[in-house]
């Protein structure tokens, strides 16, 4: 049969190479700095968009979707057309791909920091960002699926399951999560309300990792590795059970995030299971992987390519033991909400994502260029300072995760708790955070090391051409199996079988455990004492949102004695019917925060909010001072309330009408509250003098942003009697 010659696209790959540096710096850049605010609080001191509570979401977002998203197209965009024999279906679609989700991140890095967000981990970005990444990740599966259609290769390699699993699965995830009605163009509340909205935020946080940071690496890895090191992937039946396994179970997992909250029992346990037979399958790659270098392990030592993908199928299988063994509940009460956690995530995050990234650059360039790496020794470099790099940041922080467990649980001998002031565990770990941001630095020279010398590879190398290539076309099959094809050989040479297959699988834990805890009202009991919140907390609850305020305090307490002794009642179910959306948090820098309302007066949280350090000292807790500076805007309070309606807050007619006299009502106690402490008396009066000096109109502390924050956080947790 006469073979076909095309030409396979680079230069998308190259693009996406580009970016993935790019936005790898940045990112990580801005991880650095927010790893200096735990030891400099202040550094950034008054400006808002540099807060640590804005920076946080942008740094997340930056990592995820710009370094490794762009690492992801770019492997995805290579290894198709190579599996597949086939140029990417439209150029025209690479293009709107690459040039839409950079537009994306752009949009991202300038909402985020303005407090522009949704508050919901992984998926801060607003409604219209929503859409727009809806809409250029089907740009990407239409070009995917139609390159799978018009391919020139019987079969799918295994890399090309975990490409269509995570095409589908993303799409799923991101739609119902995302869901949300609009207020204006840039502010919309979640449909879901306070536990049903945990739910399906942490069904969807927790399979963001499994089906944007794991399964399209997987499939990286079953291209690569045997690519770097020339040899078969180790066992084809194992990736066959390593495939169907992981995206059955993954789906189930994300309620470990949520164990001893206010979440229903069964949905608790339902996801401890799963998340323990995750171990099986996430090992089963692992082995896959690593086995796939038999044979080589003489090159692996000489090889920069290989020791870099070797620490990160390494670290793939850490990340996916601890994550595992985190989700069983004596281990969860110990290390949730701690900085445990922060080292696992980001031991997944360097080692699996970063170094599999790394050692795809360095495989990639010098093909795409046609030339050999710059050096051998720089990314040799770069290699011993990331790992390194790893480990500095992530031992220090394991450290710290169980300091603070063991602070937060001791009672002396009279039942009272020996740490009592929360600050008292913050102090005892900032060694730590001075080690971690040691570690960081180090994985970022290390980066900056890798950008030199990959472009001087790129600046010896020949000017980038698609490369030419030929196969015979694909000769269609009647239907029936081929003599000596397994069944799943079949289902690899139709492509839309194994899409609908892999859409039920993922389908059924999603479905399980979302629609019984939507639809069945007694999973989420009410109490009658709880009512919505007044007009002027409403919007204090959006400055706490808009301030990140969500990525240091929980709002959460567990039926744990510790945690009942320290905050009081533990949460329950009934008191977030009106959230939306949740505020549960994963991270306590600070305190909880659910039972703070009338814990300390009016003039404790002004105070507070302008110099921390004046109310708390020795806290790690950044300035305010701008909520005293913003006059609040309720131009939108009204339509804030009538969505809330929409959304099942029953909120009265004549409470909307009336919502402006409401709030100054409110906001007019507290001001005469605060005029009882004469410090305030004495700064207040001196902002007056500097305004009538300056000539310009002096607004009243009733109309500041401060004064709406105060009214929310005196409501919280005061719906329900406690002792």
């Amino acid at each position: 049969m006469e073979k076909e010659q095309f030409y396979y696209d680079n230069k998308v790959v190259k693009k996406f190479i580009y970016a993935t540096m790019f936005w790898g710096l940045i990112g990580m850049s801005v991880g650095l700095l927010l790893a200096l605010m735990f030891v400099f609080p202040n550094i950034t001191k008054g400006v808002s968009w540099l807060s640590f509570g804005r920076l946080r979401p942008l740094h997340t977002n930056a990592v995820i979707f710009a370094f490794i998203g762009n690492a992801m197209f770019a492997g995805v965009y290579y290894s198709l057309q190579r599996l597949l024999k086939a140029r990417m279906f439209s150029d025209l679609l690479s293009k709107i791909n690459f040039w839409g989700w950079q537009a994306i991140i752009v949009a991202a890095a300038i909402t985020l920091p303005l407090g522009i967000t949704s508050s919901k981990e992984y998926a801060e970005l607003e409604w219209p960002i929503d859409i727009a990444i809806a809409l250029i990740w089907v740009v990407f599966g239409i070009n995917m699926i139609g390159t799978i259609l018009k391919r020139r290769e019987r079969h799918l390699y295994v890399a090309i399951w975990f490409y269509l699993g995570t095409f589908v699965t993303v799409a799923v995830l991101h739609i119902f999560n995302s869901l949300a009605l609009p207020v204006s163009f840039l502010k919309s509340y979640s449909v879901y309300a306070g536990v049903q909205d945990a739910l399906v935020q942490w069904w969807y946080g927790h399979n963001a990792v499994a089906f944007f940071l794991t399964t399209p690496f997987l499939g990286l890895m079953y291209y690569f590795v045997p690519k770097a090191a020339n040899r078969p992937v180790y066992s084809y039946r194992l990736s066959i059970v390593h495939f169907w396994s992981l995206i059955f179970i993954y789906i189930w997992a994300g309620p470990h995030h949520l164990l001893y909250t206010a979440l229903p029992d069964w949905a608790q346990n339902l996801g401890v299971a799963f998340s323990v037979m995750l171990i099986a399958p996430s090992w089963g790659g692992m082995i896959n992987g690593l086995l796939t270098l038999r044979g080589a392990w003489d090159k692996v030592r000489v090889d920069p390519v290989l020791k870099f993908m070797v620490v990160a199928i390494t670290g793939y299988g850490m990340a996916t033991f601890e994550g595992p063994m985190l989700s069983l509940k004596n281990v969860n009460a110990i290390a949730h909400f701690s900085d445990w956690i922060i080292a696992h995530v980001h031991v997944g995050a360097l080692a699996w994502n970063g170094f599999l990234t790394f050692g795809m650059i360095y495989w990639l360039v010098p093909v795409l260029f046609k030339t050999k790496l710059q050096s051998i020794k720089l990314a040799n470099i770069h290699f011993w300072l990331g790992t390194l790099g790893i480990i500095i940041y992530a031992f220090p922080m394991y450290i710290a995760g169980f300091v603070q467990a063991s602070m937060w649980k001791q009672f002396n001998p009279d039942g009272t708790l020996v740490y009592g002031n929360f600050l008292e565990t913050v102090t005892q770990i900032i060694p730590m955070y001075w080690m971690r941001a040691v570690g960081g630095t180090m994985y970022i020279v290390g980066a900056v090391v890798m950008l030199f010398n990959i472009s001087a590879t790129i600046k010896r190398g020949s000017e980038v051409e698609d490369d030419l290539s030929e196969a015979a076309p694909l000769q269609r099959l009647k239907k029936g199996r081929i003599l000596g094809e397994s069944w799943h050989q079949q289902l690899e040479r139709r492509p839309v079988q194994l899409t609908i297959f892999a859409t039920i699988a993922i389908l059924i834990g999603g479905i399980v455990q979302i629609i019984p805890t939507i639809m069945v009202e007694s999973n989420i009991p009410t109490i009658s004492s709880v009512k919505p919140y007044t007009p002027l907390e409403l919007e204090g609850r959006d400055l706490y949102i808009r301030e990140g305020c969500v990525g240091c305090h929980s709002q959460m307490i567990r039926p744990f004695r510790s945690e009942v002794e320290r905050y009081g009642e533990y949460s329950k179910a009934g008191e977030f019917v009106y959230d939306h959306p949740f505020l549960w948090g994963s991270k306590r820098t600070g305190p909880d925060l659910h039972r703070v309302g009338q814990k300390y007066s009016d003039s404790w949280h002004f105070n507070h909010m302008i110099d921390p350090q004046s109310t708390s000292p020795g806290s790690i807790m950044p300035s305010y001072s701008w909520l005293l500076k913003n006059t609040l805007d309720t131009s939108n309070t009204k339509g804030k309330m009538e969505v809330m309606v929409t959304l099942g807050v029953p909120y009265s007619a004549e409470e909307i009408k009336n919502a402006e006299e409401n709030m100054k009502a409110q906001a007019d106690v507290i001001a005469e509250n605060l005029t009882q402490d004469p410090s305030f008396v004495d700064s207040y009066e001196a902002a007056q003098a500097e305004a009538k000096a300056k000539g310009e109109a002096f607004v009243p502390i009733q109309q500041r942003e401060i004064v709406a924050l105060i009214a929310y956080l005196q409501r919280l947790g005061t719906d329900i009697k406690t002792k």
